[in-house]
């Protein structure tokens, strides 16, 4: 059992729902980003989800574009996040650990090279864009190996046919895109998130975890009345973004957001 596992188990006997903030690694700059890991998990961070700066984040908005514009300026690649989590674990050796990103990264070191410096460095699972589960058959083993999770997307488009595919390949959590689009847009429906998790909860015992579109503690309350825990990205980089110049502020300015959030899910009845 890894950390993600012994997470969710140790959540669900507590019947508390997950928080898993996501930043960008190397944003605003390289040095501060295992501080600002620390501070959320200060915070009440179950996981995190660390993003690998990518050139082209098809999938991401505006504000996690430019993320990875800022980090990619400091020259911050995925070698560079394996010391980074080295140094976290220097401290934490209980907060699982999620690489976040594409795949021409991983591929440019090599599939196998990349799930061995991985599993070294005190990753625990990866959640790769646009690798669908379909094409994975060569990848999920490799990282098998090396006791890291394949973690994949649902979304609301997603047909009952291959959600049953992607639940079948899936470790760790599955996450839920509540919103059709990309990272940071606007509305959210937990009605609506209720209605298509109640599906998935029939083809898979993996825990179910939503994000796009979670902003505040308001927000992740309502969420978490349906799932087994929430993901909050944008709202953290967008004031990460906007105290730039000012990286001693960020870590508190990420401890109040997500600290609203923790106390917001931690008021919910147990599940």
């Amino acid at each position: 059992m890894n950390r993600i596992d012994a997470r969710f188990a140790e959540l669900k006997a507590q019947g508390r729902r997950a928080l898993i903030p996501y930043i960008t690694a190397g944003d605003p700059a390289p040095q501060h980003t295992v501080g600002f890991m620390h501070a959320l998990v200060e915070a009440g961070a179950d996981v995190i989800e660390l993003g690998v700066p990518f050139s082209d984040p098809m999938a991401d908005g505006p504000v996690i574009q430019k993320a990875c514009e800022r980090a990619l300026k400091h020259g911050v690649r995925l070698t560079h996040l394996f010391e980074m989590v080295r140094e976290f674990r220097q401290r934490d050796a209980q907060t699982p650990v999620v690489l976040m990103g594409y795949l021409n990264p991983v591929e440019r070191i090599g599939l196998e090279a990349f799930a061995a410096q991985a599993a070294d460095a005190g990753i625990d699972g990866v959640l790769t864009v646009d690798m669908p589960p379909e094409e994975a058959d060569e990848f999920g083993p490799i990282l098998e190996q090396k006791g890291l999770a394949s973690i994949f997307l649902v979304a609301p488009t997603t047909s009952q046919e291959r959600a049953a595919t992607i639940c079948a390949h899936g470790e760790g959590y599955l996450y839920y895109v509540a919103l059709k689009g990309v990272t940071g847009a606007a509305t959210l429906n937990a009605a609506d998130v209720a209605e298509h998790l109640a599906p998935l909860r029939g083809l898979t015992e993996l825990p179910l975890c939503v994000g796009f579109g979670i902003r505040d503690g308001a927000s992740a309350a309502e969420v978490g009345k349906v799932a087994d825990g929430v993901i909050v990205g944008s709202a953290l980089v967008s004031r990460i973004a906007e105290h730039a110049e000012q990286p001693d502020a960020i870590a508190e300015e990420l401890k109040a957001i997500l600290g609203e959030m923790r106390q917001a899910l931690d008021a919910l009845p147990a599940r």
